[in-house]
Parts: structure tokens; sequence; C-alpha cells
């Protein structure tokens, strides 16, 4: 199944515009002040999923060395792109995030914007998380988000959505498989060029939604523990009907 990267690279940022990073990195960086208990303040995160940067950028920006790896070739190239020029200490690796391979040890990771969905089975599920321990400084923190079994039901399913932002389309068909936990995403997308015509870029992506209790499973079976579940950036406790739940985990001292 073409992951659909090449289609949404390019036009990515322009599509998400909406998301506050800044605010984003500043929920973790408070998460590190609650949660943390490293013998140091956090230096070193690792972006997984990293997609075209914008969750780095913001966290290099917010003090942090960064180490950032995506399995698209597309997307680190944008993500790349971004950084260059500008005085901050990240490096890219190209990565799968189920088995990577760091230099040495990191003093939290995050995955943003539903990166863990992307991982349609119990089985990728657990080795990411397992790889992730394996990194981590006792201490450290794992922060991710994931969208919840409500969002593919309600908002997933099998509707249509058309986006359109300076110059990007992207038409953005669903299908939701009969137990409501796999949304296959069918993408086409047009970029103006700049003779003024549109190229056309068509992909598939898929993701997975995982139950609560499931992700807790995978979480301590890794050896992390679960230290918050929210829904929005204020640490107040999931509703029934929230669209995107916050993980925080820690590895224990």
């Amino acid at each position: 199944m073409n992951g659909g990267y090449e289609a949404l690279a390019p036009v990515y940022d322009r599509l998400n515009r909406d998301v506050d990073y800044t605010a984003w990195a500043e929920f973790i960086t408070e998460n590190f002040r609650r949660y943390a208990s490293l013998p140091h303040a956090p230096s070193l995160l690792l972006d997984i999923g990293c997609g075209t940067g914008s969750m780095t950028l913001a966290l290099a920006e917010a003090g942090y060395d960064m180490t950032a790896l995506d399995i698209s070739e597309d997307m680190l190239s944008v993500a790349a792109e971004r950084t260059r020029g500008a005085d901050l200490s990240v490096l890219f690796l190209q990565a799968d995030m189920t088995d990577f391979e760091l230099y040495g040890t990191v003093d939290g990771a995050v995955c943003a914007l539903d990166g863990i969905n992307h991982l349609t089975d119990t089985d990728m599920l657990a080795d990411c998380f397992t790889t992730v321990a394996r990194y981590l400084n006792p201490g450290g923190l794992f922060c991710f988000d994931v969208n919840t079994p409500h969002k593919f039901k309600t908002q997933y399913a099998d509707n249509d959505y058309l986006l359109e932002q300076d110059g990007a389309v992207c038409c953005w068909s669903n299908r939701l498989s009969a137990r409501g936990n796999i949304c296959d995403f069918y993408l086409t997308v047009f970029e103006e060029q700049k003779n003024g015509l549109y190229k056309r870029t068509d992909g598939v992506q898929r993701e997975r939604s995982y139950s609560r209790r499931t992700l807790e499973k995978c979480i301590r079976e890794a050896g992390l523990e679960v230290v918050c579940v929210t829904d929005s950036f204020d640490f107040t406790e999931p509703a029934k009907d929230a669209l995107r739940w916050y993980f925080t985990c820690r590895k224990p001292n």
C-alpha cells in the first residue's frame, strides 16, 4: 500500500496550519516539569515519525537538542530544508519507528499527530514501545497522542473531506473496516506549479485505532509506566467522546 507520503510531503504544512506546535511543545515541557524524574534537566529528545519536522523545530526552538526520525524520504527532505540555515541542533534519520537504532540514549521521546495510529497491528505497537524504552534514560518520558476509537467511528467513518490552502488541494476519502478499527485514507493531492497548472499525486494511508486498555497494556509490557492520559493540554481526564488522547509514559528509575 502506497503510504501517501510522496503526495502529502510538499503540501503537508500548508494543510495543517491550524496545528499550534508551539503550544504543543509547551505542553511537552510541562509534562517534563511534572512527571520526569531525571537527575538533570531534559536536554536530548527524540521525535519519532517527525514528518516535515514541525514538532521537531518547535522543540528545538524551545531549547532541546533534537534527533528526529521518519520512514519517508520525502518528508525528511522537507524537514531538512526547513532547518537549513537555522541555528538549531537537529539530527534527522531515516528509520522505521518500530525498529530504529540511535547513537545513545535520550531524555525523552515524542510522537505527535497520531503517528502511533499508523502502527496497524499490536506487534508493531509493541515493537515501537519496546524500542523507545530501550533508548530512554531512567526517569525520562515518552509523550505521544492517538486518534481515539470514537474519532474513527464518528469523524473518519466513510466520510469524504476536501482541504484547500494556498495553492494546495487534498481530496480525502475514508473507508472504515467492518470492525471500525482500521481506516484507509484515499488521497488525491493537487499542488499548484509555477506555471499555474496543478500537479496531481495519489496515495493511500492506513490508520488503526486502539483501546486505552490495549495501549496501556503494551506500555507496561515495554517496561514503561503511564503517568498521565488527557484529551487536552490542561491535563484533565479524557471525556468519553474525546477525539484524541495524549499519553505521558515514564521509564522507571
